[in-house]
């Protein structure tokens, strides 16, 4: 039986724990696990730690761990993955699923045809909430490294930041993906939900990103980082 897991956002070592109080509010309550029963607990660092509770309170949760082992191994492809801004859901879905798909950084884009624009207190509101979601990802498909989520960048500064072996941003009317030799790091451009301009598109190119192309139908903004990032997997990845 697949143990229950965690995500704790503190260094974790052998022996005995007092959980944070929201792990400890659903291990409890919601739950209700009992005295006894085992878990497994990660930190982001690569390594899983398995152990049994020994104490479950109204106020504290505490556990014992008891093994110390190496978790998943990430994809040997590093992926940066350029997500235009867009609503709700569908963001929500995209930075789920690029998480699951073993993605390594994800950075929110602010593009000319983004319906969003976040400041301050708002943005910092927002990731936090996809941060989250990335760490329920990671407890779901278990990863036991966390993607690097970065704060939204304007378009411009994106494509002058990064750095890749092999840059794409995804274009209905270009070469195939698999035309490309196997690099072992990728960034991926996605426009949002009005997609990217014919000028967004040049400034790409002109930054040395090639143009390329999934297959013959045009996908929503939240599907194409599912399909890109299958792709590459199977192609360059761990898939």
């Amino acid at each position: 039986m697949r143990l229950s897991r965690f995500f704790i956002d503190a260094p974790l070592a052998l022996g005995r724990h007092a959980l944070p109080e929201a792990q400890a509010h659903y291990i409890g309550r919601v739950l209700r696990l009992a005295v006894g029963d085992s878990l497994q607990l990660f930190d982001g660092s690569g390594q899983e730690f398995v152990g049994e509770l020994v104490e479950v309170g109204k106020k504290s949760v505490q556990v014992e761990l008891r093994e110390e082992r190496p978790g998943l191994a990430e994809s040997p492809l590093r992926i940066h993955l350029g997500q235009g801004l867009s609503r709700g859901e569908r963001m929500d879905w995209a930075i789920q699923k690029a998480t699951e798909l073993g993605v390594t950084e994800i950075t929110p884009l602010v593009s000319e045809r983004c319906e969003v624009r976040l400041k301050d207190e708002r943005a910092d509101k927002r990731l936090a909430h996809w941060r989250q979601i990335a760490i329920s990802a990671c407890e779901q498909c278990g990863r036991s490294v966390l993607p690097t989520l970065h704060a939204p960048v304007v378009l411009a500064d994106w494509l002058a930041q990064t750095e890749a072996e092999l840059k794409l941003v995804l274009h209905p009317v270009a070469e195939a993906l698999a035309s490309h030799s196997r690099p072992q790091s990728l960034a991926f451009l996605i426009g949002p939900e009005g997609g990217l301009s014919a000028a967004e598109v040049q400034q790409a190119q002109r930054a040395g990103y090639h143009a390329a192309r999934l297959g013959p139908r045009v996908l929503r903004t939240e599907t194409a980082p599912v399909v890109a990032l299958s792709v590459a997997q199977q192609l360059w990845g761990d898939f």
